[in-house]
């Protein structure tokens, strides 16, 4: 037997019993669990947390469960909703919860947290954009306790100590913050005797009192006490955020390279970028907007001028160069070469070409005289030494780009192969070119001198700087040099037909391989955010819904109409068969036949059909395999033309032959000869209008749920595994571009991960609306009249009269003829349904800030467009025609757009100092009872109580 006496010495260690308690509603088989970084909550593990119980409190259901811990217990922890198999279906959003035992806590004491779901806006004051901007003079607050430090002492066995906890991050030194209710504790609805929070850090406030509370109902804030023996003796408060007027925000969008300032040389450059924060600041804006800033030299040339084919997803762009900076000891004849390029690249437009070799010439001469003094620096080795795991590539890369002359590294010889070894050779500071190479070191240095330099004045004016992350990098990049395994070279990017282009886009880029980047939790991309991290406090997820699915097209189409989604869930060949669908080669090869060719071509039909066509039956025919493919098909016409063996328009042949090739049902997966994908808008398609009614039946049904439905489940899964990665990488604001073909599953996912969307008027998300009404938009979004992958608000409303027309009836109610042009009031009128939205910001491309005065509008409108979709090699070449010391000089202007601002109730740039909704002085009270934020603590008479600020 067993001697138990063996243990009678033994003193049995001092257990506290934490309980969690959260309302929470949830559907059926689902539960909530609480995992922390401990073992006993699972160590990070949900499959190991702490599984909760449900249960109902009047309509509320409340989630709880308990655990025995030590005294001194601290854990991180946070909560999840899972399936009966604890796969984790959703998490809070926000930073880890931290659970830290009261001091002195004694033996058998139980300590119960009352806490509150953490929403995607819950998680806004630990991002950058809001704690080192907006609220910065809150990070600057002096902590008064430890976080989690009760004062109160349990003295007495009846009462029980309330903790108070509250995030409020819109708070200026000088002020409080206090709990006042209608018991003694609470100072009897007297501010100045009630409870005062303490700042503990991180934007939350605490506080603690102790009393002999009852049960008793309550809305809004509860607190419920269970006064039984079994009750809790310590109740710790999470009462989430301070429910104030939600914080709203102006900004101004403008490409880095549309700045035009007095210092340029042809091209706005990063240090302008202090030049529109003091016009941002001076116009009420908290937010600067730029397009994507990375290093775009593929071609060299101007269709590099395209912003969001990255050479390299990490370099910086020599174009924004400031010459000027360069040297503190400038010879004097390179400073007369500065000036004279100064004027002659002065354009209306940027000359990207003649700009780049300018700047590129200029500091290769300021190189030669300082590399020396420059590579040997502190500061440079510094930089050298953090950024060498993607600056070395980088460098190497520009040097085999230039001496192979091109960039496309499969013609590389030896050096298409990306290795270690050999670029370690590359870049050694032996070879014979390391000038070569150090130079590219040189202008990524000062590049990244300069922006740091306008990213910390930013801050300082209290201003977000908002960069842009491109869905896709190009397929001859660094990156697809060094991480070929991470890309699906055989593939191209685009999106499906859209507001933008009826043919759909083919960007080019290459799909990700996501499978192979999960491999090291994505660590491609945490590394990309992390570089845009040093600079940026907000940004831009371009095409977020490439996060969820990407539309993928063939490596040789050119138009965007014939592709798929990546991932999705074909047609399989036996689900068709099913169906009574047998002819799979009818569906899936182009439905050409004599009628249409001559429909088409008219009288030289016979000619077409002999350079292009097979006749492979009686008036059936198909492509020859020389002209099979899109790309194949712009070849061959152009040799054609070239010999002048066709007369016609090279662009009317060619749409007309893409209809031919993309006359299909179906698309055959290239991989899976068994599975099938329905072809966008397949109705449209005269090979569709020839089936039989039983197959158009088939086709309109499964159609619709390949689009619509099948895929949600998968669509969602792939985004929860993706997006996170991104979230997590860096604390910057992140806004998704949600516009085109939106899954049902995008706006759940992105308002349970915290990301704000984007709303356009004139591309409205919802079917049945021709225009989006600003005044419904929810919170969580960025609204817009216009941005840069359209025609800006004065060009839509002169180029396009019938929509025109149907704005000024629907939206400003009036049934007379609207003016031709886009006058400073319809500008006024759009800017303000803008600002007043509930949306978190409203942000305003200069062009259409610049139409509120009719000097700034002689410029014709179709010239302000930064992009054309439809155009594959559009010059993105606009600039402002004004300078923006000129527009920091027109008070005019900046006090108009001021006054909307702050005639909004939107908070702007020194606001703080004027006037504050909720912050108020130390000496006055709360003169209206309603404006109360009300909380309410349980006793046997009502005692309900307010947060106040002071």
């Amino acid at each position: 037997m067993v001697n138990l006496g063996l243990f009678s010495e033994i003193k049995p260690l001092a257990s506290v019993n934490v309980r969690f308690r959260i309302p929470y509603y949830t559907q059926w088989g689902q539960s909530l669990v609480v995992c922390g970084s401990e073992p006993v909550l699972g160590s990070g593990n949900v499959k190991k947390g702490l599984l909760l119980t449900p249960f109902h409190e009047g309509d509320a259901l409340i989630w709880g469960g308990s655990l025995s811990v030590p005294a001194g217990f601290q854990s991180e922890y946070n909560y999840y909703v899972v399936d009966d198999e604890r796969n984790v279906l959703r998490w809070e959003a926000g930073n880890k919860r931290k659970l830290l035992l009261p001091d002195g806590v004694e033996n058998g004491k139980a300590v119960e947290l009352h806490d509150l779901w953490q929403n995607g806006s819950d998680s806004l004051p630990s991002k950058s954009a809001f704690k080192n901007v907006i609220f910065r003079t809150s990070s600057k607050l002096a902590i008064e306790k430890p976080l989690g430090t009760i004062k109160n002492k349990l003295d007495q066995e009846d009462l029980v100590i309330v903790q108070f906890k509250i995030c409020c991050p819109n708070i200026a030194e000088g002020t409080s913050v206090y709990v006042i209710g209608s018991f003694v504790e609470l100072g009897k609805w007297k501010v100045n005797d009630g409870l005062k929070l303490n700042y503990v850090g991180e934007s939350i406030w605490e506080g603690d009192c102790n009393g002999n509370f009852s049960l008793e109902y309550g809305s809004n804030r509860e607190l419920i006490v269970d006064i039984s023996a079994s009750g809790p003796n310590y109740i710790i408060l999470s009462d989430g955020m301070m429910r104030e007027m939600p914080w709203r925000g102006a900004g101004v969008a403008i490409p880095m390279f549309s700045v035009r300032s007095e210092d340029d040389v042809g091209v706005g450059e990063f240090l302008d970028l202090k030049l529109v924060v003091d016009w941002a600041v001076d116009s009420g804006f908290h937010l600067l907007q730029l397009l994507p800033i990375n290093d775009t030299s593929v071609h060299k040339m101007w269709w590099d001028s395209y912003p969001y084919s990255s050479l390299s997803v990490f370099a910086l762009h020599p174009l924004y160069l400031r010459l000027q900076a360069l040297s503190k000891n400038m010879p004097d004849d390179i400073n007369q070469e500065i000036q004279t390029a100064m004027k002659e690249l002065d354009g209306k437009h940027v000359d990207y070409e003649a700009t780049m070799t300018t700047k590129l010439s200029i500091a290769k001469k300021l190189f030669d005289l300082e590399k020396d003094s420059i590579l040997n620096s502190t500061s440079f080795k510094k930089f050298l030494s953090e950024n060498e795991e993607w600056l070395k590539p980088y460098a190497a890369f520009c040097f085999l780009r230039d001496f192979f002359e091109t960039s496309d590294h499969s013609q590389w010889g030896t050096f298409s192969q990306f290795s270690k070894n050999k670029l370690e050779k590359l870049v050694s500071e032996d070879s014979f070119h390391y000038d070569i190479i150090s130079f590219h070191y040189y202008i990524q240095y000062h590049l990244h001198l300069q922006l740091s330099e306008a990213a910390e004045y930013a801050k300082e004016k209290g201003v977000v700087l908002k960069g842009d992350l491109p869905i896709g990098v190009d397929r001859n990049s660094v990156d697809t040099w060094v991480n070929p395994n991470l890309f699906r070279m055989n593939t191209s990017t685009g999106a499906p037909p859209d507001y933008f282009d009826k043919n759909g886009q083919n960007w080019g880029f290459p799909t990700y391989n996501w499978e192979e980047m999960s491999k090291d939790n994505y660590a491609w991309w945490r590394a990309r955010l992390s570089q845009m991290a040093n600079y940026f406090t907000a940004y831009r997820i371009d095409h977020i819904l490439g996060f969820f699915r990407i539309w993928e097209l063939p490596e040789h189409a050119t138009t965007g109409l014939v592709g798929k989604f990546r991932p999705s869930i074909p047609l399989s060949q036996e689900e068709l068969e099913k169906e009574g669908i047998w002819d799979f080669d009818r569906l899936c090869k182009p439905y050409i036949l004599q009628d249409f060719l001559q429909e088409k071509f008219g009288p030289s039909w016979i000619v077409l059909a002999s350079h292009f066509m097979n006749e492979y039956q009686k008036n059936r025919y198909e492509f020859k395999d020389d002209c099979n493919t899109e790309k194949k098909i712009v070849a061959k016409l152009k040799s054609l033309i070239e010999k002048s063996l066709l007369l016609e328009s090279e662009d009317k042949l060619r749409r007309d032959l893409f209809d031919l090739l993309q006359n299909v049902v179906l698309i055959r997966d290239p991989e899976d000869a068994t599975s099938f994908y329905p072809r966008f808008n397949l109705e449209d398609t005269s090979s569709f209008k020839d089936l039989d009614e039983h197959s158009k039946n088939v086709f309109r049904r499964l159609y619709y749920d390949y689009y619509f439905n099948r895929q949600e489940t998968l669509w969602r899964q792939n985004a929860m595994k993706t997006l996170p990665a991104l979230l997590n990488s860096s604390d910057m604001l992140a806004c998704g571009e949600d516009l085109g073909l939106i899954p049902s599953c995008v706006h759940p996912v992105m308002q349970e991960l915290g990301l704000i969307g984007l709303r356009i008027q004139r591309m409205p998300s919802e079917s049945d609306l021709e225009f989006g009404i600003p005044s419904q938009y929810g919170y969580m979004t960025v609204c817009a009249p216009s941005c840069h992958d359209c025609s800006t608000l004065r060009a839509w409303w002169e180029e396009d009269e019938d929509r025109r027309r149907s704005f000024f009836k629907t939206m400003v109610g009036s049934n007379s003829l609207p003016p031709k042009q886009c006058v400073p009031e319809i500008v006024y009128f759009v800017l303000r349904q803008h600002v007043e939205s509930p949306s978190m910001w409203a942000i305003f491309p200069l062009q259409d800030l610049l139409a509120l005065k009719e000097a700034y509008t002689a410029r014709p409108a179709t010239e302000e467009t930064i992009n054309d979709p439809t155009n594959p090699k559009h010059y993105w070449r606009f600039r402002v025609h004004v300078t923006m010391e000129s527009l920091l000089k027109d008070k005019q202007l900046t006090t108009a757009i001021k006054e909307l601002v702050r005639g909004s109730a939107r908070s702007y740039p020194g606001q703080e100092e004027e006037a504050n909704l909720v912050v108020i002085s130390e000496k006055q009270q709360i003169k209206n009872e309603e404006e109360k934020e009300k909380i309410r603590v349980t006793n046997q008479d009502p005692k309900i109580t307010s947060i106040a600020v002071l």
